[in-house]
This record gives C-alpha cells, structure tokens and sequence, in this order.
C-alpha cells in the first residue's frame, strides 16, 4: 500500500493560523498523536546549523513538536551527534554553544538540548543493521539509541556529496557517531593537485584526522590519503579547486551506507518524520555559511516513513522553477534539481538501496491538507 504523506503549504491568510499552528495540525492529521509517548523519552533529531549558518530552521518549529509530544505525557529532548570535521560542532560543548546561539534552548523550544554521543563524538552503540549490505552493526550516539521514540525534524536541501539531505540524511549520518560518519565516508578520498595548490591553509583548517600537512619549503600542501577520512570538507573551501575528489567513485557507496544506518537507528523502535522545504539551499546547514535557496519555498510535510517522505519532498522540489541569481544560474538544466546543483550526485541510490534491504517504501499518497485533496499516487 502507497505511505500516506501529509502536506500543507507556508500561505497563511491574515489574522489567521500562524506557521506554527499550521505545523501543529499537519502532524496531528499525519498521525503523530497515535503513537504511545507516555512516559517515553523522545528524541526529536534536528540540525541546529552550523555556526554562521542561517539557513537551519528555526527553533519555533521544534517548540511545536516538543510541545505536542510533553501534551501527551512524553519527555523529549532535542539532539545531534558531533561532527566529523572541525567547525564548531566537534565536540559536546562547542555544539551545545552552537545550538544556543543559533536559538536551541529550553526556553526557545520548551525541552532540553543533549548531544547524541557525548563529549567527544564517541559515546556510541552498535545497533543491528537489517538485511546491511555494507554493515552488519552501526555505530549510533549512545542517547539517541536510548531513546524509546524517534522523531526527525529535517531542513529538505540540496547536498553536496549525497545530492539532497532529508529525513534518511538526518537518521543516518546525524545519528551516527563520529566512528559511523568515518565508516559512511570511507571510500571518499580527496585528491590534492600540488601544481594548484597556493599554501593558503584553508583546506588544513578544516581536516580533522591529520591528513593534510604544510611543506614549508614548496609552500604548498601535501595529502595522506590513508589518514583521510572522506569527510568532504576540505574540498568545499579551497578556492582554486587543487583538492577534489573522484565522486563517481565514492558517492555511491556513501548513499548506500546512509541507507543501512538510518534503518538501523529506527528499527523495531516507533518512528515519526516531519519534512520543511524551505530556504532550501544547495549545500548542507553544516557549512558555515548558506548560499541564497535554489528554489521558492514550498511547505511542511510529515509521515512514518522516511523514504516516502524523501521521495515526496523531491518529487515536489523538482516541480518547482529554479531561481535566478542562485546557484542553479551556473549549472545545468535537467529534470532533476539536485543532480543538476551537483552533477556528481544522485540522490535516488539512497532510496533504491533503501527499497533493497526492505528499509520503507517509494510509493505514496500525498494528502494536501490545504485543499482537502489528494492529488494522487506517485
């Protein structure tokens, strides 16, 4: 049978319901409500973006999920797990500074902010992955395992190594520790061409596992690809281009890998999926910066099954016309956004790899709860 996935737009008529209500009734019609959340500890999974970022969503929209679930006798938490690469969400207490200065705390969202895999990104444990080709255990942040409900509160967006970060993203490589995120990464090796290279450092910066070292006497760079981790970003801030990476190669294998954790993370545990497509920028929150969104604004969406709801969200996204003055002016035109915003990825290997190992299901119904529709099976 197709997932039913519930949809409402961002219009708002004057003096009416605000986005917030708006947000509210969408998962309460989704079904949200019927899960048993008393007395259980929810873990609401979000990205709180990274700093300098402004593109994540805004903390009123985890204040209505977290007031719905403690309405209905739960006791949620926001999370995430630490990052892979350095920026300012490395650790416990740069990420939990993060979030606060971004607007993520208890008075802001009305529940506390915890940190999946403690202090140092390895507090973690080794979950089954259902019928995992790649794995056969991941490696997820200790308080999101213990966790008895999981809901995810995804930023839809482009992304510039798995082609669009959703609901699967969010399970995946959000709730892994920073031991996960290096095994998902793993086939990802960046290249370094010295020729280009102009020793300005950016690239040392960002490395986090010492594979990147300054040759004094050249002034230029120098790689260890057996220390690298695949993390991807150093090659998002060199400005020549000297660092890149066969993508081809090594994206794949990656969206495959997404796949197998985010079943692992909601297996045999109730799970609820909340979708917004806006501000949708090309790359992912975890830069330290946002590029203006590649297409308009759409709505929220939310349903129990992950994969549907991606799939939805880019159905959706890819009937959309493509800004001008983004970053879509400077890439192709075919009928995919994602791919084009970033022709070395493809997004829909997450999903067939997801349908391969019997993690959710392609098919839904999108119900649209502005017009009291549905406008049909996909």
């Amino acid at each position: 049978m197709p997932e039913k996935i519930y949809f409402c737009n961002f219009r708002t008529k004057m003096y009416g319901a605000p986005l917030p209500d708006k947000l509210h009734n969408l998962i309460a019609k989704a079904g949200f409500e019927t899960l048993d959340l008393r007395d259980k500890f929810v873990a609401i999974k979000m990205h709180f973006g990274e700093l300098g970022n402004l593109a994540f969503l805004r903390p009123n929209y985890a204040k209505v999920v977290a007031d719905f679930v403690k309405q209905r006798g739960g006791k949620p938490f926001l999370t995430d797990c630490n990052t892979l690469y350095p920026g300012y969400r490395k650790n416990a207490l740069e990420h939990l500074e993060t979030a606060d200065l971004n607007g993520f705390g208890p008075l802001t969202t009305g529940c506390h902010v915890i940190i999946g895999d403690g202090l140092k990104g390895n507090d973690e444990v080794e979950l089954p992955v259902p019928n995992g080709v790649h794995f056969k255990t991941a490696k997820i942040g200790r308080a999101i395992s213990d966790a008895d409900v999981i809901v995810t509160l995804n930023h839809f967006k482009g992304h510039e190594l798995t082609g669009m970060g959703g609901a699967i993203k969010n399970l995946a490589m959000g709730c892994a520790s920073r031991a996960g995120k290096m095994a998902m990464h793993s086939d990802g090796k960046a290249e370094l061409d010295r020729d280009l290279c102009i020793g300005c450092k950016m690239c040392f910066k960002q490395c986090a596992n010492n594979a990147l070292h300054f040759d004094a006497a050249a002034k230029k760079m120098s790689l260890d690809r057996e220390a690298c981790a695949g993390c991807g970003r150093c090659l998002s801030v060199c400005p020549v281009d000297a660092i890149h990476a066969s993508m081809a190669k090594s994206t794949e294998p990656l969206d495959e890998k997404m796949a197998e954790y985010a079943a692992a993370v909601v297996n045999g545990k109730p799970s609820f999926h909340i979708s917004l497509i806006c501000d949708v920028s090309p790359n992912c929150d975890c830069h330290s910066e946002n590029d203006a969104p590649i297409i308009p604004d759409i709505g929220m969406l939310a349903g129990f099954d992950p994969v549907a709801l991606d799939v939805a969200c880019c159905d959706l996204c890819n009937k959309m016309p493509r800004l001008q003055g983004s970053w879509m002016d400077d890439c192709g035109h075919g009928n995919d956004v994602f791919n084009d915003a970033h022709d070395n990825t493809r997004w829909r290997v997450t999903v067939d790899h997801a349908l391969k190992i019997g993690f959710g299901t392609d098919q839904y119904e999108l119900i649209d709860l502005d017009t009291r529709t549905s406008p049909g099976l996909k």
